[in-house]
């Protein structure tokens, strides 16, 4: 038996609003936000007393999600300084396809993005590039040339 498909990446924040804004803009839509605790929950993340809100937003295709949860309880666990180098062990950042990198990045710019590397080009097809949005989280951009 294979997948059906990814369903959705997961990111814990701090700020939801500043991460929704920071999505939105770059261009994923707001599908709804909900509050989520309950046997359910614990059960599901092995957290006892979960109570969070989350908000899930879609790519504009509508094939990928992205869900944004903010815990009240238990507290949030800090993993770290935000500004953590891109060889980090586990989920590192999450990749979107753009159609112009450089307007993408001084849109995202606005909502305090700040690249982590600089812009990069590989041959002829890709221009790529890391920005480093709310909450440390690191977003990949790529632009596809030919």
């Amino acid at each position: 038996m294979a997948i059906q498909r990814m369903d959705n990446v997961g990111i814990v924040v701090e700020e939801m609003d500043a991460a929704i804004a920071f999505f939105v803009e770059l261009g994923m839509e707001l599908e709804g936000r909900a509050e989520v605790g309950g046997l359910v929950a614990d059960q599901c993340t092995g957290l006892d007393g979960v109570s969070c809100d989350i908000a899930m937003l879609r790519t504009p295709d509508g094939h990928s999600r992205l869900e944004l949860a903010k815990y009240r309880s238990p507290a949030v666990i800090s993993a770290g300084p935000r500004d953590r180098p891109h060889n980090i062990l586990g989920t590192h950042r999450v990749m979107f396809a753009v159609d112009d990198i450089e307007d993408t990045v001084a849109r995202l710019r606005t909502h305090g993005a700040e690249l982590v590397g600089e812009l990069a080009q590989y041959e002829d097809s890709y221009r790529l590039c890391y920005v480093r949005g709310p909450e440390g989280i690191i977003v990949g951009l790529a632009e596809q040339l030919s």
